[in-house]
């Protein structure tokens, strides 16, 4: 049997645990303000009877000046009360946000870390913080607008028809009018138009983000804004999304609506004009007054109970649409943990026949492949741009699980370890390492939290980090990006190595590792790397194929497959595609710009 899907309010108030109640006892106080908040309009009638009895002797309506105070002490309870139902549901609704935050990064922290390559961080930042955000207005103000207006609503129809059913027709048939206009904009297939703006809006987030990141590109390539051409088509993309609900759906029944709202007293006076001539000829004149005067001073609540009411639906629409993005979150993959984790016998690793496909990609990014790297060995992977390098040296650490085949560290699949003890096993180093922005020390100490300041000094000097701390202002303790205080490209791999060092793993995954460091700074890395790599199984994945000569065993992929497999010299013999790379990158090393005299 299918489970019944949830409403979004059970949604919600699923994440405000022991809060909900303060929800439902907002709702109910909210209620009761309303409430008061009509009686006002009853003293006022009371009070304009006895004065209209007593015309125009007006000094024997001795009850008036109780009104009058009956009244104000109402208005002021009906303040009250409201103010603590909004505190009530407030404070549900920052825990509801909060709790939310919470299970997302929570959730994110168990999906796998292949996850946010296709998910960009501004994309995943706009899904869950700002949609927990978009569900405070629902929680903390519209929920209880709903629940008070529904009541002053129903206390509405019952005082129209108490004093002349007619007159309160005539009043509720602009609520009428204006709850079709609100149905037409928000109901039926314009709702689902407001899901199509939300996801514009993300999409223009998640562009802009990544837009901002390659501002350097565009100051040093003197490109302009039109340059980011994907920025720009979000951008539009999401104007005609606004602009087509607004103008196109929004612009007509908005101004039916607050034309009938606003002006419900137009109803009231027909009504008056084909009653007055009965009342006359009855002798009921004075009571007609009295029940016209008061319609028209009620009919005034007709415009504040509607506006809460589509600002309220407004709520419930974005909140759905924000509650939609939130689950995107909420169901992203986790990684799986096996009930019975094994631990590895060694730090050797071992491929067996092992395919992995991208989700949304036509063919396997790698094919059937099959090595192994014994313990203490150093294995290179090589090939052209797209062979599947990273992604077998990402299958490892399980930034994804394998498609088909095994993934073994030392001899256990590595989807039948605990997660914690297979990161413990590893240390990476990237092409294009991040530094926090915090102190050097506190950079390095990440990779082991419990380190002493003296094993982190020793790590940052086996990364030949020496001349670094030196130009430094506090040394270890300057923070990275204070006050002007910047590494380059070259500095930040060392220091990032220092991090791998200080972790101390068995298995050292190196990808492109002096990618972008100066020959200066590549003397310096490749000292380090013989710290990091002595005594450790080494996956290495290279394009400079200098870096790769010394290693153990080279593995050549291409489209996804071994093409070749063995030593620098034994691959050198076979004259296959190791050969031809080994060629073509000698000659790129010797090429020169030709000089000559310019006549």
């Amino acid at each position: 049997m299918q489970e019944k899907k949830k409403s979004d309010i059970a949604v919600l108030l699923g994440y405000a645990g022991n809060y909900k109640r303060l929800t439902f006892l907002g709702l109910k106080l909210s209620a009761l303000a309303m409430i008061l908040g009509m009686l006002p309009y009853i003293c006022i009638w009371l009070a304009a009877r006895d004065l209209i009895a007593v015309a125009p002797d007006f000094t024997r309506a001795a009850d008036v000046g109780k009104y009058g105070w009956l009244a104000f002490i109402f208005s002021l309870a009906g303040i009250v009360v409201y103010f603590a139902a909004l505190m009530c549901t407030h404070l549900a609704a920052f825990r509801t946000a909060s709790n939310i935050r919470k299970q997302g990064m929570a959730h994110l922290m168990k999906t796998p870390l292949g996850f946010f390559d296709s998910n960009a961080s501004g994309l995943l930042r706009n899904k869950l913080d700002g949609a927990a955000s978009e569900t405070e207005t629902l929680l903390a103000h519209n929920l209880a607008d709903i629940v008070g207006s529904a009541t002053m609503f129903i206390g509405m129809i019952v005082l129209m028809m108490v004093f002349d059913w007619r007159m309160g027709l005539s009043c509720l048939l602009a609520a009428v009018i204006s709850v079709a206009a609100m149905f037409t904009m928000m109901g039926g297939k314009n709702a689902a138009l407001m899901g199509e703006y939300q996801a514009a809006q993300d999409h223009m987030s998640k562009a802009g983000t990544e837009y901002v990141r390659g501002i350097p590109v565009v100051k040093v390539f003197q490109q302009t804004v039109y340059s980011f051409k994907a920025f720009k088509e979000a951008i539009e993309d999401y104007s005609k999304k606004a602009e087509s609900y607004t103008v196109g759906v929004c612009q007509v029944p908005q101004s039916v609506n607050l034309t009938f709202t606003e002006g419900a007293f137009i109803f009231l006076v027909p009504a008056a004009v084909l009653i007055a001539p009965r009342a006359l000829s009855t002798g009921n004149f004075a009571e007609f007054v009295t029940d016209f005067a008061f319609y028209a001073v009620f009919s005034a609540i007709v415009s504040t109970a509607l506006a809460r009411i589509m600002f309220a639906a407004s709520g419930m629409m974005l909140a759905s649409t924000a509650l939609g993005r939130i689950a995107q979150v909420m169901e992203a993959p986790v990684l799986k943990v096996t009930d019975a984790p094994k631990k590895p016998a060694d730090n050797g690793i071992e491929f067996k026949n092992v395919s992995f496909t991208y989700d949304g990609a036509d063919m396997p990014a790698i094919d059937h492949v099959s090595f192994c790297a014994d313990p203490g060995q150093t294995v290179a992977l090589v090939g052209p741009s797209g062979g599947g390098k990273t992604t077998a040296a990402s299958l490892i650490p399980r930034f994804w699980d394998v498609t088909e085949g095994q993934v073994l560290v030392g001899g256990v699949d590595v989807r039948d370890m605990d997660p914690h003890v297979l990161m413990e096993q590893i240390a990476f180093v990237f092409q294009n390492n991040r530094l926090f922005k915090a102190s050097i020390y506190d950079n390095v100490r990440a990779a082991r939290p419990e380190a002493s300041k003296e094993e982190v000094r020793k790590a940052l000097s086996a990364a030949q980090c020496d001349d670094i701390l030196e130009k430094l202002p506090d040394g270890m303790d300057t923070i990275i990006g204070a006050k002007g205080t910047y590494l380059s490209g070259g500095e930040q791999q060392r220091v990032a190595l220092a991090r791998a060092i200080l972790k101390d793993a068995p298995i050292v995954v190196l990808d492109e590792a002096t990618a972008f460091a100066d020959p200066e700074n590549e003397a310096l890395i490749q000292k380090a790397f013989a710290t990091l790599t002595k005594g450790r199984t080494v996956i290495m994945i290279a394009h400079r194929l200098s870096t790769v000569v010394g290693a153990d065993k080279i593995i050549v992929l291409d489209q996804g497959h071994v093409a070749e497999e063995g030593s620098h010299e034994e691959l050198k013999e076979k004259k296959g595609m190791y050969r031809r790379m080994w060629e073509d990158y000698n000659k790129s090393v010797k090429w020169r710009i030709a000089t000559g005299e310019v006549n």
